[in-house]
């Protein structure tokens, strides 16, 4: 039987994937139009006719002639030394750190260590890293932990039009509870301008919270001088104001050294770096203002309550240690990789729109639009060519709305919903790069001559 899968478009169509020959050459072809009458708005189905592991006649499916992971801005695999260092907290080694007896202390002793290795990497004290469950729950905290705490000097938080929702949906959730949040606009490569953040300080700021990466254009912002202004102008105050830095894209290519950046609170999530999911990381300077979220065990200094995810701490430490030792090396070989399939998109695909800084931006990040095609098609055209990339955010891509990101800093609606991102990683390879560049373009030019897939023009 058939698969089939369905996804947004502006248009109700529907297309069939028929490898008459199989592998790369099958191609995509327009077929009826069906709008399913259950649906509120337009859908793109794609019917795929290929069959599932093995067909009822026990023929073999058709695979991609070649697989290629370019989202790593999703996710990471768990790096082999990482998910060793784990298996025997799974198994033998199965203790409740908040224990006193043996096997409790040593996971306790595990979680000591893994706390020591990561305070060395982001240069800190071990009892300013705490462990969450991941980069959502680090920024949520810090957001919302560092406000509450300094409720009763001000209530006005400060961030960037182009932060995760896991910001910008907590300054939100804030303004519940009495906060006012200023939104600093970016330039149209998605550039924070520090003198406009330090502008927007007033009497009443009490917390700045601006990514040191962006997720999905991959711009890197000046953190540092940002920290500086702030922390400048609060001392003209004689006020406490926090300076927040989500850095869950720059783990493994970029520095980590809170005390260089200046920041008093900083988030990670342990897999976008080849560590497991569910475990993050905030550090959180001593002495800074936090009202805990999660009550009720006293864990991690009373910040942060809950049985410590000890298997999960101890791999994030493990995948920390190798990303950051490894980052000059990995930032080499992923930006000369992303130079390539930049250029090379570039050259073969006429009207496309490079989106985020030429030159600040992660080594490992492409993302570009495609006028007059929306993003999806392309998408599920790369996938069944085995190649696995992403239209934006990993968080958000169940959205209709087209990427905060991109209108942010510019980028029409229509265009938006026309946009790829590559997320290079250290196992991808040039063969790898001219695999894409062998694929997308021809795609691309099919789809642009499909009117009723085409973007609102």
């Amino acid at each position: 039987m058939p698969r089939q899968c369905a996804i947004r478009s502006s248009t109700a169509r529907i297309l069939e994937w028929s490898p008459e020959t199989g592998g790369p050459n099958a191609s995509l072809r327009p077929l009826t139009i069906v709008p399913p009458p259950f649906l509120t708005f337009p859908m793109l189905y794609l019917r795929v006719s290929a069959t599932s592991r093995e067909d009822q006649k026990g023929m073999p499916m058709t695979q991609p002639a070649r697989m290629v992971y370019t989202d790593h801005a999703a996710t990471t695999p768990v790096c082999p030394e990482a998910l060793q260092a784990m298996l025997p907290y799974f198994s033998t080694l199965y203790g409740n750190a908040s224990s006193i007896y043996t096997l409790a202390q040593e996971s306790r002793k595990a979680v000591d260590t893994a706390r020591e290795k990561v305070a060395r990497v982001l240069n800190c004290r071990p009892s300013e890293v705490i462990f969450t469950s991941g980069g959502t729950e680090s920024d949520n905290a810090a957001v919302k932990g560092g406000a509450l705490a300094l409720k009763q000097t001000g209530n006005h938080i400060i961030t960037s039009a182009v932060e995760h929702h896991a910001v910008l949906h907590a300054c939100q959730q804030m303004e519940q509870f009495g906060f006012a949040t200023t939104v600093v606009s970016v330039d149209k490569s998605g550039l924070v301008d520090p003198d406009a953040v330090a502008r927007a300080v007033t009497g009443q700021t009490v917390l700045v919270s601006v990514m040191l990466a962006n997720n999905e254009i991959g711009t890197i912002q000046p953190v540092e001088e940002i920290a500086a202004l702030v922390k400048a102008e609060a001392k003209r105050q004689g006020r406490t104001i926090i300076v927040h830095t989500d850095a869950v894209q720059a783990a493994g290519y970029l520095s980590l050294d809170v005390r260089k950046l200046g920041v008093d609170m900083l988030s990670l999530s342990a897999h976008k770096f080849g560590g497991p999911k569910g475990v993050g990381i905030l550090y959180m300077r001593r002495g800074v203002p936090f009202f805990p979220l999660i009550v009720g065990g006293g864990q991690e200094r009373e910040r942060r309550s809950g049985t410590e995810n000890v298997p999960g701490i101890v791999g994030a430490a493990e995948a920390l240690v190798l990303a950051d030792k490894d980052r000059d090396a990995a930032s080499r070989h992923v930006a000369k990789l992303r130079d390539q399939l930049i250029a090379g998109i570039q050259a073969r695909i006429p009207n496309v729109l490079l989106n985020g800084h030429p030159e600040k931006r992660l080594p490992n990040n492409v993302n570009v639009s495609f006028p007059g095609i929306e993003g999806e098609p392309v998408l599920l055209g790369l996938d069944l060519k085995g190649v696995f990339a992403s239209s934006g955010s990993a968080c958000s891509t169940a959205s209709l709305e087209p990427s905060h990101v991109l209108t942010a800093i510019g980028r029409p609606a229509d265009v938006a919903r026309g946009s790829l991102r590559f997320t290079l990683g250290h196992e991808n390879s040039e063969e790898d790069v001219q695999y894409i560049l062998q694929v997308l373009p021809d795609l691309v030019q099919k789809l642009r001559g499909m009117p009723s897939l085409a973007a609102h023009r």
